[in-house]
């Protein structure tokens, strides 16, 4: 195109279009004009996604092996040994394995809370729709995802869905500063609301301003009507840092996530709630405290000459002063009077 005025008049008006649509996204939330827009999109490019996904995976390093062979005849015989290798990989490598215990951890999450969950692999990072923390999943309305539907993993809560396609589906992430839930406290029962800060621990604010929190305390979703957008008893996290109360009305604490969001591959979508609040349950067992090492005790007997007798019958000193192992009657070697005190304490023991 050629730098007329025409063009850059065309440039600021596609500009300014763009930021009013932005505006509009914001302002709008989740009854945001443009949803429709945002659902047509991941309709549309959701497949793409879980496509380039699965295919970039096998044959990575088979790119890399094109790539640093130096010689063009060498690249068959490099092909042929990755291509081996992956086979010989397959199922026992460390990312396989990896994903085995998380799968396996988040079944025994979900047990423990009676939740009905459809496993979904991660496929995209960062959704277009905005600059929010989010992910792009390959499951969608075909598999019975719904909007406002609570995601777990092994580890905890990760988010909420918010988006819907037909094959894949867009999740809020917990750490999104637009992402708020309700949680309780473990044992304590005080309830408050937990708000996402990026790479930075959730905010959490107890409705009770005097709520007795400390270092260490965990919390648990407190859960949604009929289980939408969350369900009761997820693990939310555990609290790093109190600040003072200050006579407030709320309380705020700052709580480390359980999920690790920068690392995120197999996640659970809830599709059905449990039949009860299955309370502190899911969250995961505290280590056991160490037992005390009992502190030894030394008994001491005193014999009738004043020596001082350990239990293993070793003399360790005489309450007249006078030296281990020299006769009883034998002046004190310092050549003063003993204390006043001494003899009698030592006749009182002896008594």
């Amino acid at each position: 195109m050629r730098d007329t005025r025409e063009s850059r008049l065309l440039l600021v008006l596609l500009i300014a279009i763009a930021f009013a649509l932005i505006t509009v996204d914001i302002r709008g939330g989740e009854e945001s004009p443009v949803d429709g827009a945002r659902r047509a999109a991941a309709t549309a490019f959701g497949p793409v996604e879980n496509g380039v996904a699965a295919a970039v995976d096998p044959v990575g390093n088979a790119i890399g092996a094109i790539r640093a062979s130096g010689a063009r005849h060498d690249r068959i015989a490099a092909l042929e040994q990755q291509n081996a290798a992956l086979k010989t990989k397959l199922g026992s490598d460390d990312r396989n394995r990896n994903r085995v215990r998380e799968l396996d951890k988040m079944l025994k999450k979900s047990a423990a809370g009676q939740y009905g969950i459809k496993a979904a692999e991660v496929v995209a990072i960062g959704a277009a729709q905005g600059f929010s923390w989010t992910v792009t999943i390959d499951a969608g309305s075909h598999d019975g995802i719904k909007r406002d539907m609570t995601v777990i993993n092994g580890d905890g809560l990760v988010g909420r869905v918010t988006t819907v396609g037909p094959d894949t589906a867009t999740v809020l992430l917990a750490n999104d500063p637009d992402f708020t839930v309700g949680t309780r406290m473990e044992k304590t029962d005080e309830l408050g609301f937990a708000t996402g800060q990026g790479d930075r621990p959730l905010s959490v604010q107890f409705l009770n301003g005097k709520a007795k929190v400390k270092k260490g305390d965990r919390l648990v979703t407190f859960g949604s009507s009929k289980g939408r957008p969350f369900v009761p008893g997820v693990p939310v996290g555990e609290v790093v840092r109190v600040d003072p109360s200050g006579g407030g009305l709320t309380r705020t604490v700052y709580v480390r996530p359980y999920v690790g969001f920068t690392r995120l591959d197999i996640v659970g979508i809830v599709v059905q709630a449990p039949r009860e609040d299955p309370r502190d349950m899911v969250l995961p067992k505290q280590p056991a405290k160490p037992k005390p090492v009992p502190t030894p005790t030394v008994t001491v007997t005193i014999s009738p000459n004043g020596d001082i007798v350990d239990t293993n019958g070793k003399v360790v000193g005489n309450v007249n002063g006078t030296p281990s192992g020299s006769p009883s009657g034998s002046p004190n070697p310092s050549g003063s009077p003993n204390p006043s005190g001494t003899t009698g304490n030592a006749a009182d023991e002896q008594r």
